[in-house]
């Protein structure tokens, strides 16, 4: 028997995804062990082969793939634990990293200070040299300048050096020069240089970049290898992937030395699995959600086409890696409820995380949390959480919430819980707002297609603040990101800077498509090095184009042929509309230029897919799943109702019940209002319809 297994570790929760070669699936979920996560990933494997009833060696042995998301890069630039990292940078710009872009992020408050940097001042040092935007060196690179930061940065116990330098997009030589003298004396650091990192312009993209990726490589390093060499003595012969920001999956050894591609990718994933699961719906245009313990995470898919941005930001720090645009708010299960100085009732985002987690659980918390009130309300079992692995303290959550949140407040117990799962809602319904209405796109237009372990029992209240007719849930709903990376496929983003007029009058033509075959011989050695078959690679273009004038541009995906061919009319026609969608005008035949930027190229190696496997057919009437009744909250009636509750793991093809009802499996719960019906489509997953 042969396995394949996903695996996300999040901040509460890690969650995996067993699959076997006739298309079988098994769902594990283990409790993050945050001071090593190896350790909850390590437990996971143990308890597979124990279901398997195979020793720990031997099941090892038959898993052929196992494709791992990791939150340990973003772990450590949220809590400020990353690896001593040491700058080499053009004289004069020294501060630059400090000054960012020299725009207050929010406008109208003074007291808003930015985050220390990364690199304190006494670490980044300034080295002689200059390359203008056209890649003339101005001033040849003082070699001694870079000695005596290498000087500075052994004294100082720095683990990572960052070389970034005016201009070096354009030309590389003192980078390169540089670079070569930190390996020489300083062969134990670990090394990002600007122009392999990310060779375009915007210089403090490009440094905080950059920094980014030294201040996290020697942690991932150190996590990724540790883990390799575990799974190797244990017998592992199969290939292990690692998910990246980009939706793309990638080996150890790439992600290894782009260590910053793996920042915020665990989110990653949901959007790619959600493209094939609509898929079997005849459906390409969704927004997926992902609640968990801790965070929820928004993205929108418009025909297929997960949404990309370059301008993200990692705790406040600019990171301009191709990544989801994936909107991640703090409003988990384990979300904290508080109350604020003007006497309002607030969610998060402050989590009760796996330790101590949320009151109910019973490990240690002490604050009211969603999860919580979800107990109070009815939602949740108390008997039944994690199939009943976790019983859950009914006393507990009634007592937090009464003192924390209801006698403040001068409410009742009831009033209190449902106002902390409102908000909520609202919270999570606002983030889709900012993902959809602020793009340009109409969320009522779309299907909803819900993940994470407590989800579901918000989704259709989410939907009904969003008007949303049409709700996903898959059967692995509660670990979609581990599904998604079993779905992902290799991807390799390669970007160059050519700034100019975009017309084939005032640009040099022969240097554009030089350049796009330059990306593409990159984009070719690479998939040859990860042995992906000529049959099985691809190549996305896209170009970062703004009108003359403009500080911001956007990138527009654009078809190969049309670039190859440099179709200008094309070209400028998607950029027009594309602008128009985002801005709401275009400046279409008003005699405006319009730029280029960057050029980019996505190379993609496609991989084998585990397969979805259908069931057959059971007939409407679910009345043999039926567990019993309870007490529930149903907000539209603003009271408990007596609710039926109904196995979801033994539910199949064709069950179809209307709410109010709850549909209760191992590793989540499916809360359907009075105005849904839900149905089992016949691959095992839930569609909730608006009646």
């Amino acid at each position: 028997m042969a396995f394949k297994i996903g695996v996300d570790v999040g901040g509460t929760f890690t969650d995996f995804l067993l699959m076997d070669e006739k298309g079988n699936s098994d769902i594990f979920k283990i409790l993050s062990t945050p001071e090593d996560p190896s350790i909850a990933v390590i437990k996971g494997f143990v308890d597979m082969a124990k279901k398997m009833d195979m020793d720990f060696s031997s099941f090892l042995g038959q898993v052929e793939i196992i494709v791992h998301g990791t939150t340990v890069t973003t772990n450590a630039v949220l809590t400020g634990n990353v690896a001593r990292t040491g700058l080499l940078t053009t004289k004069g710009f020294r501060d630059a990293l400090q000054m960012r872009r020299g725009i207050r992020e929010e406008l109208y408050n003074n007291k808003y200070l930015p985050p220390p940097p990364i690199v304190p001042r006494y670490l980044r040092v300034s080295v002689e040299e200059r390359v203008d935007f056209s890649g003339k060196i101005v001033r040849e690179i003082n070699i001694h300048d870079v000695e005596r930061g290498i000087e500075l940065f052994k004294e100082h116990g720095v683990e990572a050096v960052a070389i970034c330098f005016m201009h070096s997009y354009a030309n590389d030589k003192n980078e390169l020069l540089a670079a070569e003298k930190i390996v020489e004396l300083m062969p134990e650091a670990y090394l990002s240089v600007s122009t392999k990192t990310l060779p375009q312009v915007r210089f403090y993209d490009r440094v905080s970049t950059t920094v980014l990726n030294s201040a996290v490589g020697p942690i991932l390093k150190k996590y990724l290898s540790r883990l390799i060499a575990g799974l190797n003595e244990e017998g592992f012969k199969g290939i292990l992937l690692i998910m990246q920001s980009n939706g793309g999956v990638t080996t150890p050894e790439a992600v290894m030395e782009l260590a910053a591609s793996t920042l915020l990718s665990g989110p990653a994933a949901a959007p790619i699995a959600g493209i094939s699961y609509t898929r079997l719906h005849g459906r390409d245009s969704f927004i997926t959600i992902d609640m968990g313990g801790t965070s929820f995470d928004a993205a929108l898919i418009k025909d297929s086409n997960p949404v990309v941005t370059t301008d993200g930001k990692v705790n406040r720090y600019a990171l301009a890696l191709p990544m989801m645009e994936i909107n991640t708010i703090g409003a988990g299960g384990g979300s904290i409820a508080w109350i604020d100085e003007g006497g309002l009732l607030r969610m998060g985002p402050g989590s009760a995380g796996a330790r101590p987690g949320p009151v109910c659980y019973g490990l240690g918390g002490i604050e009211p949390t969603c999860s919580d009130a979800n107990l109070i309300l009815g939602y949740l079992n108390a008997d039944y959480f994690a199939g009943g692995r976790i019983r859950l303290d009914h006393s507990g959550a009634e007592k937090a919430i009464e003192e924390k949140v209801a006698r403040p407040l001068h409410l009742s117990l009831v009033e209190a819980a449902y106002g902390m799962f409102h908000i909520m809602n609202v919270n999570m319904a606002s983030a889709i707002r900012e993902i959809s209405v602020q793009r340009g796109y109409d969320p009522r237009e779309f299907l909803i297609v819900c993940a994470g372990g407590a989800g579901p029992i918000h989704a259709a209240m989410i939907a009904r603040e969003l008007e949303i007719s049409r709700i996903l849930i898959p059967k692995e709903s509660s670990i979609f990101c581990a599904a998604g990376m079993l779905l992902s496929d290799l991807k390799h983003d390669f970007v160059r800077s050519y700034h100019c007029t975009f017309s084939k009058d005032a640009m040099d033509v022969s240097r554009f498509l030089s350049l796009i075959r330059e990306l593409e011989r990159e984009g070719e050695e690479t998939l040859s090095e990860e042995n992906i078959p000529q049959g099985r690679r691809g190549y996305l273009y896209s170009l970062d184009l703004r009108y003359v004038g403009q500080y911001h541009e956007v990138n527009v995906n654009v078809d190969g042929e049309d670039i190859h061919d440099f179709n200008e009319e094309a070209i400028k026609a998607a950029f027009h509309n594309a602008h128009n969608r985002l801005y709401g005008y275009d400046l279409k035949g008003e005699g405006t230029d319009v730029e280029l930027v960057n050029l980019r190229i996505t190379a993609i190696g496609t991989t084998e897919k585990p397969s979805f496997r259908k069931e057959e057919y059971r007939g409407k009437d679910a009345i043999d799943c039926l567990k019993g009744k309870r007490q529930v909250f149903i907000p539209s009636e603003m009271g408990f109702l007596s609710v039926e509750v109904y196995d979801g793991d033994r539910m199949g093809y064709g069950n179809h019940l209307n709410g109010p009802v709850i549909i209760e499996q191992v590793n989540t719960t499916i809360f359907v209002p009075p105005e849904y019906q839900i149905e089992c489509d016949q691959y095992g997953s839930y569609l909730m319809t608006l009646l």
